[in-house]
C-alpha cells in the first residue's frame, strides 16, 4: 500500500488528477488504444467465427501488430490514470474485474495469433476453422465486453 500511496503523489499522478490537460489527454489516449486493439480484434474473431469470409484470415492477422500497439497506448495511459487514484483503484472490484477480463484476453490473444500464424493459410484456402479456435474467438469477445463493461462501471460503483 506504501507503493501506492507514493504513486499516487508523484508528479504524474499530480499532474494527471490536477491539471487541465493531463486527465484528458490520457483519457483520450486511452480510448484510442482501445478502439485500435478491440477494433482489430473485434473483426479478427467474428472472422474466425464465419463472418467476413471474403477477407482473408492471413491479411487480418497482419493487423496484430496494430492491435498491440493499441495495448502498449492503453498501457502506458491506463498506469497514468491509475496513478491518480492508485489506492481507490487497487481495491476496487470493478477495476479488479477489468485488469483480470484484459488479462486473460491478452492470453487469449496470443494463443489466437500463435493458431492463425500456424494454420491461417490452410482456413483461407477453404480449410474449416476448428471449433477450438472458434471457441476461443468467443472468449476473446466476452472478455473485451467484460473489460470494457467493467472500465465504465469503475465511475458508477463505489
Amino acid at each position: 500500500m506504501a507503493f501506492l500511496e507514493w504513486l499516487e503523489y508523484s508528479a504524474l499522478a499530480d499532474w494527471v488528477a490536477t491539471s487541465t490537460w493531463g486527465y484528458p489527454i490520457m483519457l483520450t489516449a486511452h480510448s484510442i488504444g482501445l478502439a485500435i486493439i478491440v477494433g482489430i480484434l473485434l473483426v479478427l474473431n467474428l472472422r474466425l467465427l464465419g463472418l467476413f469470409s471474403e477477407i482473408a484470415i492471413v491479411s487480418l492477422s497482419s493487423l496484430l501488430k496494430l492491435a498491440w500497439s493499441g495495448f502498449i497506448l492503453n498501457l502506458v495511459s491506463g498506469l497514468c490514470l491509475f496513478s491518480s487514484q492508485a489506492t481507490y483503484f487497487a481495491t476496487h472490484i470493478a477495476f479488479l474485474i477489468k485488469i483480470t477480463a484484459i488479462i486473460l484476453a491478452l492470453v487469449n490473444a496470443a494463443f489466437i495469433q500463435n493458431l492463425i500464424k500456424t494454420q491461417g493459410d490452410y482456413w483461407d484456402a477453404g480449410g474449416a476453422v476448428p471449433g477450438l479456435t472458434k471457441g476461443l474467438a468467443m472468449v476473446s469477445l466476452l472478455l473485451w465486453v467484460t473489460a470494457i463493461i467493467a472500465g465504465r462501471l469503475i465511475a458508477y460503483i463505489d
